[in-house]
């Protein structure tokens, strides 16, 4: 979905369709992009709020050895070719922008990964369950939670021009603010929690107060300088992730936010991007490195620590290329800086290109190193057959049934393990098969005693006979079993086992 949304806004600002003012002024008229730039804002708002939401604080103190080390790698390597390329940069395409500022930016720009697209990629996939998808899952979860904690501290030294010690306020001030979240949110969104018991509907007026406590939360941190997205972040981050309160959320804001007001973002980031300020040599040599450099310092930092934790040398790529996906925080970051007046504009658009060029890659990479890596696994499944199994070792079978429409496939099942034992039971005495034949009522009970200790009885809904002719006139307490109901609940028959009524 982020490809999609994020090249039809490329494609209708001034790189393609925009480059014809007629169509742009018809279009998107100047009087509207107040009004596009604002609703545009309010989604990008209550989407990073969800994304907080994502964010399980308990999650992260759990994190193995394994997912910490590739986080730190993923961070701290990327962090520092970002600040290396950025020096080339600001010598060339960059120069007069505030220096600290841009450092950080390209630092942070680099080493992020996109946590929900992260996630929305492993769904996709169906790697979501698998170990790489859960080691890539808690890395990204650490490596967004720094991600936005670095975030604030860029966008704290990029909003003064005076002194060091503005910048310092502004850190402080979001400290504290963070602090008095900590201190009273949890509370309160405790007292909510309670207040939407299990089974009953979420009444309105607590979804309609949770908003309006992140549009709160996004003018503080707005108002103490730092960017409004990360009061809603840190509140979407300190909601209680259990209860039906979180999901009832969910499900009234997400479809809202993601297929109405999160596209109008891609459409005025779009606007802002043309890709023509990308010409000449020197241009495409720097997007060329900058891919290069954040590609590098992703994927291989990711690789060398998952080898060092002895992570399968296939899983390990796949891990690396995961880890690599950038999606909509890194345009997000990439705006707040054009917007800061860190990045001009032929950096944003040689930002944007790399930007879709990773997450592009991410998806057809992975699919290949996975397959790659399975490969030979799947060779291995293949002997795992009962024909193949040791004759001499119990042979055990669980079959779960969702619906009547599986019962077949079991009994099938069953009859084939029936002919089976019956071929070896005529040429292997180990192999025991019996059939027994009943008149009457009396010898059907003495059969059930007899075969007590068994795990499973399948018991006939509607059978025939002269026994179950007798049987039927016996008036029955739990007619659910069918006609044998009485015998298998009997004083008379002791057994734990399963009764299947087919």
């Amino acid at each position: 979905m982020f490809l999609f949304c994020a090249q039809g806004g490329v494609l209708l600002g001034p790189s393609a369709l925009g480059r014809n003012k007629q169509f742009l002024h018809t279009v998107f008229p100047p009087q509207s992009l107040t009004v596009l730039d604002t609703l545009a804002n309010l989604g990008l708002l209550f989407f990073v709020f969800l994304v907080g939401l994502e964010l399980d604080p308990k999650s992260l103190g759990r994190t193995g050895k394994k997912a910490l080390g590739i986080a730190a790698a993923g961070i701290s390597l990327p962090f520092i070719m970002g600040i290396g390329t950025s020096f080339v940069l600001k010598a060339t395409i960059s120069k007069g922008v505030n220096g600290l500022a841009f450092l950080v930016f390209m630092g942070v720009a680099f080493s992020i990964t996109a946590f929900p697209v992260l996630a929305r990629i492993l769904a996709e996939l169906k790697l979501l369950t698998t170990d790489v998808g859960r080691m890539a899952m808690s890395a990204a979860a650490v490596n967004d939670a720094v991600a936005w904690i670095l975030l604030a501290l860029a966008v704290a030294l990029s909003g003064t021009t005076s002194s060091p010690l503005a910048a310092l306020w502004v850190l402080l001030c979001g400290v504290a603010f963070v602090g008095v979240c900590i201190l009273v949110a949890p509370h309160i969104f405790k007292w909510v929690c309670q207040c939407c018991p299990h089974g009953e509907p979420i009444e309105e007026i607590y979804i309609c107060c949770t908003l309006a406590a992140v549009l709160a939360a996004g003018f503080i941190t707005d108002a103490i300088g730092i960017d409004a997205l990360f009061g809603a972040f840190v509140l979407g981050v300190l909601m209680p992730k259990e209860g039906p309160f979180a999901r009832a959320l969910v499900e009234k804001v997400e479809d809202f936010v993601s297929g109405l007001l999160l596209p109008l973002y891609f459409v005025s980031s779009g606007l802002n991007t043309n890709l023509f300020n990308i010409q000449g040599a020197q241009s495409w040599g720097l997007l060329a490195l900058v891919i290069f450099t954040a590609c590098f310092g992703k994927v291989v930092g990711t690789i060398v620590v998952a080898l060092c934790c002895k992570v399968p040398m296939q899983e390990a790529f796949a891990l690396g290329f995961l880890m690599n996906s950038k999606g909509l925080v890194e345009l997000i970051v990439l705006n707040i800086g054009k917007d800061r007046k860190v990045l001009n504009d032929q950096t944003f658009a040689i930002m944007v290109m790399m930007a879709l060029f990773t997450t592009f890659m991410t998806t057809p990479l992975v699919m290949a190193v996975y397959k790659l890596a399975n490969k030979g696994a799947a060779c291995t499944y293949r002997t795992r057959t009962i024909h193949r199994k040791d004759p001499s070792t119990q042979l055990r079978i669980l079959a779960c049934f969702h619906c009547t429409t599986d019962v077949p496939t079991m009994i099938n099942l069953i009859e084939a393990i029936l002919r089976e034992l019956k071929e070896k039971a005529k040429v292997n005495d180990s192999v025991k098969y019996e059939e027994r034949a009943v008149n009457n009522s009396g010898e059907t009970i003495e059969a059930i005693q007899e075969f007590s200790k068994c795990n499973l009885f399948l018991v006939g809904r509607t059978p025939e006979g002269q026994v179950v002719a007798s049987l039927l006139k016996i008036r029955t307490e739990c007619p659910e079993l069918g006609p044998a109901d009485d015998l298998l609940i009997s004083q008379d028959v002791s057994t734990p086992a399963s009764v299947l009524v087919l």
